[in-house]
């Protein structure tokens, strides 16, 4: 899945955990990889991300916070900068969309939109 905006493309590779997950529990473990490209001819620093996550049940979990895994990178034109994460979900599949806020070395604010991505276990086709 990507996703460009305002020269930002944004890739999303996911994988689930099973040895770290448990179907008795309800508790399914899932890690994502994003790769944030600037395409720009500027450097933009992500500021804060924003997350929906939706599970097959239809309930909705909201993530707000500043930078992602402690960080507020600063990505200079023509390069990416990566980084891996996880969410715990109670259904085998759900969903996961939201945004990134960054700014331009000029000051200009903007919103990347992260591309809604699939967390599913392997076989299942909800």
């Amino acid at each position: 899945m990507t996703s460009v905006a305002s020269n930002v493309k944004i890739k999303v590779e996911t994988k689930y955990l099973e040895d770290q997950s448990s179907a008795e529990d309800e508790k399914y473990l899932f890690s994502y990889t994003i790769t944030i490209i600037n395409l720009g001819e500027i450097a933009v620093t992500l500021k804060d991300r924003h997350w929906i996550i939706t599970n097959a049940n239809g309930e909705t979990s909201e993530v707000k916070g500043p930078g992602v895994v402690g960080e507020t990178p600063t990505i200079d034109p023509d390069t990416a900068y990566q980084y891996s994460s996880g969410t715990v979900m109670e259904t085998p599949v759900g969903f996961m969309e939201g945004s990134y806020g960054m700014v331009t070395d000029q000051g200009e604010s903007f919103s990347a939109q992260i591309p809604t991505f699939r967390l599913a276990v392997p076989g299942i086709f909800q």
